[in-house]
Parts: structure tokens; C-alpha cells; sequence
């Protein structure tokens, strides 16, 4: 098996575990790569800085590299990566709350799917009466509801985590 850190077109990174570079480039073509926390399966591996040794008492933290200038290669994203492993106990804990806060949000809210950015105004403006909602929104269609004074916030929430646990 093999690990990469994978990114999706808007950014975020990600770890996968693959049975080989070339089960990675099937899946990655095939869209079944999805984004954990925007649902884009829009992929490519991001670039990674190799995992050397130090000496312990010379120990730094991993750090990844965002590509210097010139064209992405095909499958590649230039925005820059950020650092964002979390010590596991530590990302054991986050993926707990957040799975508890998604079922909290599913069991006393409505899904409305992409129609989120529509029928978030229509409350806000009194059209449809005031209720909890969750769906989908882009960043830009979340960015004009800010704009607008509703208060909307993203969840990490994927698609199939939606499905396999209701």
C-alpha cells in the first residue's frame, strides 16, 4: 500500500491509501477520489517532501512544498499546500466531534441539497418559514450568502458519509 497526500482543485489536502501508483491514477481518472471535505473529486497527488531521517535531537516537523513557477503537470493544482497533519490521537478526536456534529445536524435539520444558496435566502428573508438547513454550496455561492448577512458555515461533511450512515 502506498500513502499519498492528494489535493483536490480547491485546496484541500488530504491522505488516501493506494495498492499502487497506477490503482491511484485508475481512480483518480475514473472521479471515485473524493475530496473529505468539499466532496469535489477533482484530484491529483500533491507534492510531498520525502520522508528523511534526522538525528532526535534534531527532529522538525514534515513540511510540504508547493510547485515553484512554470505549468502544472496533468492532474496537478498550483495552489499552494499547507501543512496539515494532526498527531493521530489528536485527529481521532477531531473526526469524533465532527461525525457527532454532522449526525446532530442531519437528525434536526433539513437536506436541501444545491438548492442550500436558495432556500438559505428565502429564509433569511422571510419567504419560507425560519428552520434549520444543511446542503451544498460552492465557496463563491457561500462567500455571496456572507455577503448578503447569512450566516452560513461549512461543515466537512462528504457525500458518502451522508449516505452510509443514515
Amino acid at each position: 500500500m502506498i500513502n499519498f497526500d492528494v489535493k483536490c482543485k480547491y485546496g484541500h489536502v488530504f491522505e488516501a491509501w493506494f495498492g499502487s501508483n497506477a490503482a491511484f491514477e485508475a481512480q483518480r481518472e475514473a472521479h471515485e477520489i473524493e475530496c473529505p471535505i468539499c466532496g469535489s473529486n477533482h484530484v491529483a497527488k500533491a507534492i510531498m517532501a520525502p520522508n528523511v531521517g534526522t538525528k532526535s535531537n534534531r527532529k522538525q516537523p514534515p513540511t510540504r512544498q508547493a510547485p515553484e513557477g512554470g505549468e502544472a503537470e496533468a492532474g496537478e493544482f498550483t495552489e499552494p499546500v499547507g501543512l496539515t497533519s494532526l498527531p493521530p490521537k489528536l485527529q481521532h478526536e477531531l473526526e469524533h466531534i465532527l461525525n457527532r456534529v454532522r449526525k446532530h445536524v442531519e437528525k434536526n435539520c433539513e437536506y436541501v441539497g444545491v438548492d442550500f444558496p436558495e432556500e438559505a435566502r428565502k429564509i433569511h428573508y422571510g419567504e419560507t418559514p425560519d428552520r434549520g438547513i444543511y446542503g451544498e454550496a460552492t465557496i463563491e455561492e457561500s462567500e455571496e450568502l456572507l455577503d448578503e448577512g447569512i450566516d452560513v458555515i461549512a461543515l466537512p461533511m462528504t457525500r458518502k458519509s451522508r449516505l452510509s450512515d443514515s
